[in-house]
């Protein structure tokens, strides 16, 4: 495992381009920076991001972010416009999303837990379910997914988009869902008794879970291998590199890298 870059308050949302750079959020201080896969150098790429903690590219590249500030989904063009595509339910303010996974029709999965923020201009939590959402691929319908989770955080879903995990990380366990042609979730399945903030999957279908260190598992839930990271909590890991094939791993002020023989997939 490498150092890639450190100094930061708290990183987290690591999310990958198609070129392989991989960017990631150091939260507190409202930015997005850029690990660039050319010069294997760290640079800032964005600043007042909205407090944004989990990212994700769709297939367009367009970079989608979790704007914890006002509790919003952004998304970010490549000229760094911003279109705020979420910001109420029914009238209520989101607790504020936290991380999203988008399908390949270009439908987006958002976790709503609730965390107090010191810097929001509300009090006391809105919405009093703290659910996962589904955003619809013109953006235009935002509908309930499932709101049987205690605290859902980290969520991804297969490549083949047929299964997405979510982690409830009060609970501390992980679930899978079926998911239908309409998006809509059913099958709620125990996948493990392990909960996890950020979380991604690899080519085999193993899934990578964080907190302590990273915990892998294969696609029957079978623990099959521990990465150790020298930090007090790992918030988020992805793919990215070249041949998204480079593990990389934010925890607490740092971001971490470890070459791997699986891949990622996006």
């Amino acid at each position: 495992m490498k150092l890639v870059s450190d100094g930061f308050e708290f990183t987290e949302g690591p999310a990958a381009d198609y070129e392989g750079n991989v960017y990631f959020t150091d939260q507190p201080n409202n930015r997005i920076l850029k690990w660039s896969v050319e010069d294997n150098k760290v640079s800032v790429f964005m600043e007042d991001i909205g407090r944004a903690n989990g990212l994700y590219f769709d297939l367009n590249g367009n970079l989608f972010a979790c704007a914890d500030e006002k509790s919003e989904l952004w998304k970010i063009d490549q000229n760094k416009n911003v279109t705020v595509l979420v910001d109420e339910f029914r009238g209520k303010k989101l607790n504020g999303p936290n991380d999203l996974w988008i399908d390949a029709k270009g439908g987006i999965y958002i976790t709503d837990p609730y965390y107090e923020r010191p810097y929001r201009n509300y009090d006391g939590q809105p919405m009093e379910e703290q659910r996962v959402y589904y955003l619809s691929p013109d953006s235009k319908e935002l509908t309930v997914a499932t709101e049987d989770l205690v605290k859902p955080n980290g969520t991804i879903g297969t490549p083949d988009g047929k299964k997405l995990y979510i982690a409830d990380i009060e609970a501390d366990k992980t679930w899978s869902f079926d998911i239908a042609e309409n998006g809509s979730l059913s099958n709620k399945t125990l996948f493990t008794k392990m909960g996890s903030d950020g979380m991604t999957i690899d080519n085999r279908g193993n899934l990578y879970l964080t907190g302590n260190g990273v915990t892998v598992f294969n696609k029957k839930g079978e623990k099959i291998l521990h990465l150790p990271v020298e930090k007090n909590w790992t918030a988020n890991v992805t793919f990215g590199g070249k041949n998204n094939q480079i593990l990389f791993i934010t925890a607490m002020d740092a971001v971490f890298s470890l070459e791997m023989k699986v891949k990622g997939v996006r």
